[in-house]
């Protein structure tokens, strides 16, 4: 069926500095691809007829990295002064005329064929969490979803809303957020999509919810590696190094030089990094990064950094040096 995508792809990403300093968070690899990749192979199985990608102060970059590796009609719309994710997908209404929309927030890679989301009604995506404190929160009745509620302090459900959003008339949802806007109603300081999703449901828009099984967040270092070891067990890629060990799960790019080195389990190594004598596992080391001499376990470099000898867990952002012994 015909309808346009959206993706507020603005956040700082300040939990992943400083790898954000240099580079935007959905341009952030996991398992040899950044982020928003993912996003974009999974969203184009259900045929976009455009994607709007809302960005911030780096927007040149994703739209450089998109237009370059996806044939697909993009949007690019500016959010230089983020209010929340409301605000964000406000930003895309110009685009649309009442067709259906998709929403995906783009720090958040919902392992799901979007087709199996679109032209189904209007439907969220949930899962089941040990804490929903964290997490934009649905109550349902009958069914539907009856309450939404942003990180609640004293959650009544467990059912967190994991960033996917189908709605037949995109009219409805632009409506209330604009709504929302223009009664300056914010939550936490913020302006909450899920503040105007509540709109909707007090006018009688029937949501329901669909759950799913994996849903792979981004938001922070921990986050990462654990995304980049799942999405290696299924999309891992390597071939042979002579004279070096390679144990998978791994993703190594073929541009990539191996020399007298150990590499993986769950390591994802980019194009044009150099890595003697070294050993590396349950990592991200991103383009163009030398690495010499070296144990490194749970680490992310950023891309044209340098390390020599010896550490053991690294969290450096693009063009750092680290010389050691």
């Amino acid at each position: 069926m015909q309808f346009k995508a959206v993706i507020p792809a603005a956040g700082e990403g300040r939990r992943l500095k400083p790898h954000t300093h240099t580079t935007p968070k959905i341009l952030l690899q996991v398992a040899g691809k950044p982020i928003i990749g993912h996003i974009m192979d999974r969203l184009l199985l259900a045929r976009p007829d455009e994607v709007i990608v809302v960005v911030g102060s780096q927007g040149d970059q994703v739209r450089s990295y998109l237009t370059s590796e996806y044939r697909c009609p993009f949007r690019f719309v500016r959010q230089t002064d983020p209010r929340g994710l409301g605000d964000a997908v406000y930003r895309a209404k110009d685009a649309f005329s009442g067709e259906p929309v998709l929403v995906l927030l783009g720090d958040t890679i919902v392992d799901l064929d979007m087709s199996k989301m679109v032209g189904r009604g209007n439907v969220i995506g949930v899962q089941e969490v040990e804490d929903p404190r964290r997490f934009g929160v649905v109550e349902l009745r009958n069914g539907y979803v009856s309450r939404f509620i942003e990180k609640p302090d004293r959650p009544r459900s467990n059912l967190a809303i994991v960033g996917v959003y189908f709605f037949k008339e995109s009219a409805g949802l632009f409506g209330a957020l604009e709504r929302l806007i223009a009664r300056g109603s914010t939550t936490k300081g913020e302006f909450q999509l899920t503040d105007a999703l509540q709109l909707m449901v007090n006018d009688g828009v029937k949501i329901r919810t669909r759950t799913i099984k994996r849903w792979l967040d981004c938001g922070t270092r921990a986050a990462m590696l654990e995304t980049n070891r799942y999405l290696l067990a299924k999309e891992g890629h390597y071939r042979p190094r002579a004279g070096s060990v390679i144990i998978p799960p791994v993703f190594i790019h073929d541009r990539a030089r191996i020399d007298c080195s150990v590499i993986g389990p769950n390591a994802s190594v980019g194009a044009d990094a150099d890595i003697r004598g070294s050993i590396i596992c349950d990592s991200i080391i991103n383009q163009h990064v030398v690495v010499e001499h070296t144990l490194l376990e749970g680490s992310i470099l950023g891309e044209n950094s340098v390390v020599r000898d010896s550490p053991r867990r690294l969290n450096l952002g693009g063009f750092s040096e680290l010389e050691m012994g």
